[in-house]
């Protein structure tokens, strides 16, 4: 007999994975999200964008851990309307957290990161090239 662990929002996952197979963003209601990101390798970095709209540049917080570049925070957005005939508060919140395992040509300590327009940048300098091919004599 086989026993499995109950989980009450299986179901809400299952839905959501099989929305996201057709490319329709769907961001969980369990206080969390995640961010959308593009990398790019330029000649003497590697870039990392991640799309934060409306989270604070104080709620990011940035790590180097054993080579694996952490990228973590939390959005909290609240838009309040009041109007003569009606109310509306739209609210999003969540935790994030996206990881990157760094090539072994980066300069760990001289990455840099800002932010403009809702988008984070963290740039990731190489280091320079290093002997790529080395013939060893047999003694």
């Amino acid at each position: 007999m086989l026993l499995t662990k109950f989980d009450p929002f299986r179901e809400f996952t299952n839905m959501q994975k099989m929305f996201e197979v057709f490319n329709v963003p769907v961001e969980s209601s369990l206080g969390t999200f995640t961010p959308k990101v593009n990398t790019r390798e330029g000649e003497f970095a590697y870039h990392v964008d991640v799309d934060l709209p409306g989270v604070k540049k104080d709620d990011i917080k940035i790590d180097v851990h054993d080579n694996i570049l952490i990228i973590q925070g939390e959005r909290n957005y609240k838009e309040e309307t009041k109007k003569e005939d009606y109310y509306k508060v739209e609210t999003s919140f969540g935790k994030f957290q996206r990881q990157f395992t760094l090539p072994e040509n980066v300069d760990i300590e001289n990455i840099s990161a800002s932010g403009n327009d809702g988008v984070l940048e963290v740039v990731i300098p190489k280091l320079e090239k290093a002997i790529e091919k080395k013939t060893i004599e047999v003694k």
